[in-house]
């Protein structure tokens, strides 16, 4: 499948165009950039045609071009919604980085103008690809070391340039939450399957630190699961770099160190056999999560199937989200709709690696 990334930023440049050197079904064929002078360079490097490079004004040109089946959209939040509306009107099938927008209702006119077109919709939940990620999912559905009771979940880094798009609320629509936290908020759904019925938000910034006039510098949250399971999670926007969750169960834990890294994801678990405390390490073979994320998405397009983490998907954690900011304002729980089932809002298992 022959993509146009649109967007050339640092996640583009430096770990989306090298990913696909390790893809099986995916290659860039098209770039879209505000930068002509960065566009003739990355366009030279990768071996790309002239005639495939787009300014953001030329963008629905992209529906000319039949080496292009699929758009990834790598830009700021809030140029999320209509770039993929645009997108799927051009023809082409939408792959979107997270988080999806800016608004659930950004999140639902996605959805429809994907459907409209008869296109496919993915976001990019990178982890729910990643090998690691993947095992701890099956061990604690599977209760390897019975029922999971609650999980604690942090994902933390330092943050330097207010002038950054991520700075600004219009640009990301909020701070360390939809950035970062979101890995913690939608890696614990991934793992337990079930959704949250419940939330309570926290939310701090440092008066007078210009990096956050607009947004917040750390959100705590806690999220009620049925079965009576706990999820507790902090995110934050300056702090020394700390990815890490930990699901504890009845009889032992498991716990994943740089768990929402690009790399260098390590997985240990604990349980109890008899009087003895058991400690191991799990060691994988690593995946390069973008080439395993664009490489399923390339399948689903190929085999004509719902990709595993479709739009259903981003709009379930965004009104997760509002949710958190209205408890945080309101300082009160905040309920939500209940949902009933296993993997609600997920298309089918992707092909193992």
């Amino acid at each position: 499948m022959g993509y146009a990334l649109v967007g050339l930023g640092h996640l583009t440049l430096e770990e989306l165009l090298p990913a696909f050197g390790e893809c099986k079904k995916s290659k860039p064929v098209a770039l879209v950039s505000g930068s002509p002078e960065k566009l003739k360079k990355v366009a030279q490097q990768y071996g790309i045609k002239p005639e495939s490079c787009y300014s953001y004004q030329d963008y629905d040109k992209l529906k000319d071009n039949p080496e292009v089946q699929v758009i990834y959209i790598v830009l700021p939040n809030s140029m999320h919604a209509e770039y993929t509306i645009r997108g799927a009107q051009a023809g082409k099938h939408i792959l979107c980085e997270k988080p999806m927008a800016n608004s659930s209702a950004e999140c639902e006119a996605m959805i429809a103008a994907c459907k409209k077109a008869n296109k496919k919709l993915m976001v990019a939940y990178r982890i729910q690809y990643e090998p690691y990620n993947r095992q701890v999912k099956e061990m604690v559905r599977g209760n390897k070391f019975g029922k999971p009771k609650y999980i604690e979940a942090q994902n933390s880094q330092s943050s330097a340039n207010p002038d950054h798009w991520r700075h600004k609320q219009d640009l990301a629509g909020g701070g360390a939450l939809p950035d970062i936290g979101l890995y913690c908020l939608n890696t614990s759904r991934f793992v337990l399957g079930t959704e949250p019925t419940e939330v309570f938000g926290y939310s701090y910034s440092t008066p007078g630190n210009p990096l956050f006039k607009e947004v917040e510098e750390a959100m705590s949250w806690q999220m009620r699961f049925p079965d009576g399971i706990i999820v507790n999670c902090i995110t934050h926007y300056n702090t020394h770099d700390s990815r890490f969750y930990r699901v504890n169960t009845e009889r032992g834990w498991i716990h994943v160190d740089n768990a929402y890294a690009y790399t260098g994801q390590q997985l240990q678990t604990s349980h109890a056999e008899g009087p003895a405390k058991m400690k191991n390490q799990v060691v994988l073979s690593e995946k390069n999560q973008f080439a395993a994320e664009m490489d399923h998405f390339s399948e689903c397009v190929l085999e004509d199937k719902p990709p595993h983490t479709p739009g259903e998907e981003g709009l379930q954690d965004q009104r997760i989200m509002e949710a958190i900011y209205q408890s945080a304002r309101e300082g009160r729980p905040v309920k939500l709709t209940p949902v009933q089932g296993t993997d609600v809002f997920r298309g089918p298992e992707p092909k193992q690696a």
